[in-house]
């Protein structure tokens, strides 16, 4: 096991570092309070690769594994958490669609997706629908050359500001088995979206309910065979979870920057902050917490390019571990920094505010760990673990 970058990853990470420091986080204070969806800046990232990271190269993307995405993910997280997160969606529908999709669906969309000059969104979480993602109840009723689409979806990131939904839909039995995955074009007629979300966080991305009344979606823009959009969802979620765990080291890292260059400035009672051990082990706690975080979230991608049979558990894991251990440094970062950490002109509370949805989005940690009990309860799973 060789845990050291190699230079072209080290060269992307300087790359999204750059790029961050300069395109996201001057701004991101901004976008936060005036709730402004950036897509001039999310482009600009899209003419470094970023918008199509493992979307294949065949489709305009880079082509780049799981575990090199992850290392730029990281990186943009660092400038704008909530931007980062929505970049990390968009990546994931534009690879569900190049992957999934017919060559003319490929050549509609995937050009100006992987660029960043049109945007997607993943629709799957419904009103009823949450962590039993399986009842999804909006359907796909064939007729002739298109399907007739009809139900809502909730919580959609970009909703509304977006030009392709990636839209899971019944079009057989209940369960998983009677789902299928559709490219839909966000402007077709009977197409409405809800009121944008006043949202505790991620106030740089627009979240909005979508409502289908009898779209006519063609037949030609499902995504692979009928019944298989459970297995594509969960395909792509898989991928979704890496990529919003390392959006949540991101956040820890650029809280833990903060905070240490804190303790070396502010003093109380004629002392550094530094000089406190109280304040030397809860830093030192952090940087532990965010190392693991970090290494756990890396050996899941590993894992997911090796397409290893146990993939999924071990992106649950890395999911639950990363935001939860995060958003506990961004806590303890805040606290540092005292009340200076409660005022909005430090990034200290943005950083809580915009990781805390980490722990619920794509899946719950509750349901990461029914998925990672699931494993490890089948007979001879804890030897896959060692």
């Amino acid at each position: 096991m060789d845990f050291e970058l190699n230079e072209d990853q080290l060269a992307f990470q300087r790359t999204a570092r750059e790029f961050a420091m300069n395109e996201m986080a001057p701004q991101a204070a901004e976008w936060d309070e005036e709730c402004i969806f950036p897509k001039a800046a999310i482009a600009r990232a899209g003419e470094l690769g970023f918008c199509g990271l493992y979307t294949p190269d065949s489709a305009g993307g880079l082509g780049l594994s799981r575990l090199d995405s992850a290392i730029i993910f990281e990186e943009l997280a660092g400038g704008c958490t909530s931007t980062a997160a929505f970049i990390t969606i968009h990546n994931m529908a534009t690879w569900m669609i190049a992957t999934w999709g017919t060559p003319d669906v490929l050549a509609q969309w995937c050009p100006d997706l992987t660029q960043g000059t049109r945007l997607a969104s993943y629709c799957l979480t419904e009103p009823g629908a949450g962590s039993d993602a399986a009842s999804l109840k909006t359907t796909a009723r064939c007729e002739g050359e298109y399907y007739l689409l009809n139900g809502a979806k909730a919580f959609i990131s970009g909703a509304g500001d977006t030009d392709v939904l990636v839209v899971m839909a019944r079009t057989g039995e209940a369960g998983a088995k009677g789902i299928s995955a559709f490219a839909v074009p966000a402007d077709l007629p009977g197409i409405s979206y809800g009121k944008k979300e006043r949202k505790m966080g991620w106030n740089s991305q627009p979240t909005r309910v979508i409502n289908f009344d009898n779209v006519q979606v063609p037949i030609a823009n499902r995504l692979g065979s009928e019944g298989e959009g459970f297995r594509i969802a969960m395909k792509g979620i898989d991928g979704g979870r890496i990529n919003i765990g390392t959006c949540s080291v991101g956040t820890a890292q650029a809280a833990i920057n903060a905070a240490q260059a804190y303790m070396q400035e502010r003093s109380q009672f004629g002392r550094k902050l530094a000089d406190f051990q109280a304040l030397q082990f809860k830093l030192a706690d952090m940087v532990t917490e965010l190392v693991a975080a970090r290494q756990m979230i890396r050996l899941a991608a590993c894992k997911l390019d090796a397409n290893a049979h146990n993939a999924t558990s071990y992106c649950a894991m890395a999911k639950r571990f990363a935001t939860d251990a995060a958003f506990r440094i961004c806590v303890d970062a805040q606290q540092i920094f005292g009340g200076y950490g409660y005022i909005k002109e430090y990034p200290l509370e943005r950083y809580v505010r915009d990781s805390r949805v980490h722990q619920i989005l794509e899946g719950t940690n509750e349901i990461m760990r029914v998925i990672i009990s699931r494993e490890v309860l089948r007979d001879g799973a804890l030897e896959d673990l060692r």
